[in-house]
This record gives C-alpha cells, structure tokens and sequence, in this order.
C-alpha cells in the first residue's frame, strides 16, 4: 500500500460530473475523516453531508454564489462542536483536529476516484441556519466532493527544499 502517489496526484476540483456519489464510498470516506487523530482523542466534531439538490443552492447562495459549490453532488460541512479546547501550547485544537479530519477524508476520496475542493470562503452563519448547526458550534470548512469533469490546471509545488530544513531553520 503506497498512500505518496495518491497525495501527489490530489488536486481542488472546481468541476464536477452530476453522478451521486454511491452510498458505500461516501461511508469509507466519512470513516476516514471520523477515523483523523485529534487532541487528546477528543473528537470534536460533526460532518454533516448535504446531497439534496436544494440545499446545495442554499449553500451556494451562502458561498457567495461560488457556482462549483452548487455543481458538487456532495457537501461535507466539517463542524466543531467544542470551539473554547485549547492544547498545552495554548493553541485551539479544533482548526487543527478538522484539518486532519478533512485531510483524511480527501485522500479517501482521491483513492475512491473522487475529487474534493476544500472551501473556507463562506457566510458561516448562514450555513448554520442552512444545517441548523447550533449556536454554539462553528461551521469551519466545506469540502466539496464528487466526480472531476475534465483536468483541473496543473500546479507546481515548491521544491521540498525551499520548505523542509533540519535541525534547525
């Protein structure tokens, strides 16, 4: 099982085919997400998925009417529901503990043939009226899943040596 082929290849998909994603792969992926390490194993957090074509709209409507956000047959609003749990760094943990939890959820979705666009530019709380998350919780990213219409542009990355150093800066 080599996982580095899959990461290299992953890739934001802002445009996707109308297929539904099948019920079984959208299990697996939500797995991998609920699966993610967080701090202290807490936990904390909800993937709400969101398929209905109307309240995909809704959603795009709160996502400044970004159109692939509507084209996506599947939403996955990623949702802390403790938003004051700081780590021993004084760091919150919930950014952190729903990046891995998305990030596992995307590669998931990159071995099942999918493709994902991870979106922070939204109104959150009209998402939350949308999904009727409570109050008290955030409503952090959207993960946008389904399957790629045609090749997204090619990106460079940065050479590992601009940003890996050892031992010190």
């Amino acid at each position: 099982m080599e996982l580095l082929p899959e990461i290299q290849v992953r890739k934001s998909i802002r445009q996707f085919m109308k297929d539904a994603v099948p019920k079984d792969v959208m299990s697996r992926i939500l797995e991998a997400g609920a699966r993610a390490p967080s701090a202290k194993n807490r936990q904390e957090w909800r993937f709400v998925v969101v398929q209905k074509e109307d309240i995909r709209k809704k959603i795009q409507d709160a996502a400044f009417g970004q159109d692939y956000v509507g084209q996506a047959p599947a939403i996955i609003a990623a949702c802390t529901t403790n938003i004051d749990y700081r780590m021993p760094n004084g760091h919150l943990s919930f950014p952190v503990d729903l990046t891995f939890g998305v990030s596992f959820m995307m590669f998931q979705a990159v071995h099942e043939g999918l493709g994902t666009c991870c979106i922070t530019t939204f109104d959150e709380q009209e998402v939350k009226e949308i999904l009727t998350v409570p109050f008290s919780m955030r409503v952090v990213m959207l993960l946008l899943v389904g399957y790629p219409a045609g090749e997204p542009e090619e990106t460079t990355r940065k050479p590992l040596k601009r940003v890996i150093s050892y031992e010190h800066w």
